[in-house]
């Protein structure tokens, strides 16, 4: 079977308050000539579709044509999971219409395969269009068109704190899994949808590919700025070891940067968002993961480079406003997004900054650099400058390289209960 795995589009997502929609749509276009080329068979989307709860009517419209195409009316199978940025209640409204079309979508953990699509089962996976063969709580079976073998895939959306107490507790007869930390009872919820597919057919099934798709951040991976934190000092990470061996191929959303989860049971990977969100992205090569599986071996994963999407660059001009202008007039990353840092000798005039941004409209940040801040410090250096430095700083980002006067300081120092 031929799988591609994504996650994170973040429709609607914009970057200092530029508009990233054309960006996204183009991403939808490539991607929907991947699945074409590359003959898929079955699409995963490891949550976070949209970036709020609440998306704009143009994300939306967004989502649905991307699903309509990437279904190929129903011939290609398409899995999506809820995100921690996402609604599970509108991810999965319009799953009675999805549904029929070969796509499923899990907005809740435990969420039952069965009820929530009402089809009525087939019995062979020798159908023109995707199939739903058996199904439950966390897990569904489905045919696809084409394909020699049927796909099991276990379903986990983000499983939030709340979300795991109440998947578990009318499981259990006592409490215990319940005070147990975060990532055995992730592991738990694993286990039980995978015991519930095993007992549906009373031992391992052969002949069936197994996979599985979460949201989560599994320790000892790489993180962007773009993330939601979803994790407080390791509470809400889960262990490499709590993944089901069971699974021949485990799809992740969360962490935007592409990456193998080393140390785990089985074959795991984040494929990453589809564009670069945030500057701590700069450089970043963002893919789509290209699965080829046969029952029972190990997953062969292709990693397929995107090109949609501006890049994101940053720029450190030490030669000042001139320095810049030569590189704009050199056509230097024309087409990009830019974090400009730039060195001055006196406060840079908030007119210069609009020149600057006539000059070349994808310049997001501007920071500049008096002689006497010295070099940009670190969030942990930064952390131990006092107050009237920090807002000092603050004041000269705002107002394009402004020194707020003696009194001003004297009063933001008094506003926040410091001697001045």
């Amino acid at each position: 079977m031929r799988i591609l795995h994504t996650s994170d589009w973040h429709l609607g997502k914009t970057l200092e308050g530029r508009s990233r929609f054309k960006e996204q749509e183009d991403f939808i276009e490539e991607l929907c000539g991947i699945v074409e080329e590359e003959r898929v068979e079955l699409v995963l989307i490891a949550g976070d579709v949209f970036d709020t709860v609440n998306p704009s009517a143009a994300a939306e419209q967004l989502y649905y044509d991307a699903f309509d195409r990437l279904s190929a009316g129903g011939k290609r199978a398409v899995v999506v999971i809820a995100g921690n940025h996402d609604s599970p209640e509108r991810l999965r409204a319009c799953a009675p219409l999805a549904n029929r079309y070969g796509i499923f979508i899990a907005g809740f953990p435990r969420d039952d395969h069965l009820l929530s699509t009402g089809m009525k089962l087939h019995g062979s996976s020798r159908n023109t269009s995707v199939s739903l063969l058996d199904g439950g709580e966390g897990w569904l079976k489905i045919g696809v068109p084409g394909a020699e073998h049927p796909a099991v895939v276990l379903t986990l959306p983000y499983p939030s704190e709340a979300r795991l107490q109440e998947a578990l507790a009318p499981s259990l007869e006592d409490e215990a899994l319940l005070r147990q930390c975060y990532s055995d009872r992730v592991a738990s919820l694993f286990r039980l949808s995978l015991g519930r597919y095993q007992q549906q057919y009373r031992k391992v099934e052969k002949g069936v590919v197994i996979l599985g798709v979460s949201h989560l951040f599994v320790r000892g991976g790489w993180e962007s700025d773009s993330e939601r934190p979803i994790h407080l000092g390791g509470a809400l990470a889960v262990a490499p070891e709590a993944l089901p061996p069971g699974a021949q191929y485990i799809a992740l959303g969360h962490l935007h940067r592409p990456q193998t989860v080393a140390n785990a049971p089985t074959t795991v990977f984040y494929s990453g968002s589809p564009l670069a969100y945030s500057f701590s992205e700069a450089g970043q090569a963002k893919v789509v993961a290209l699965i080829e599986l046969q029952p029972g071996e190990k997953a062969e994963v292709r990693q397929l480079h995107l090109s949609s999407g501006r890049p994101l660059v940053r720029w450190r001009a030490v030669g000042g406003i001139e320095e810049v202008k030569r590189w704009i007039a050199a056509g230097r990353d024309a087409d990009a997004w830019i974090d400009l840092e730039i060195h001055v000798d006196d406060a840079l005039p908030v007119r210069e900054c609009g020149v600057l941004r006539e000059l070349h409209e994808g310049i997001v940040n501007i920071r500049p650099v008096l002689p006497e801040m010295g070099e940009e410090v670190g969030i942990e250096e930064r952390s131990r400058l006092p107050l009237d430095r920090l807002f000092c700083e603050f004041y000269s980002r705002q107002t394009g390289g402004g020194r707020p006067d003696d009194e001003l300081v004297k009063l933001f120092l008094e506003l926040v209960g410091e001697e001045p």
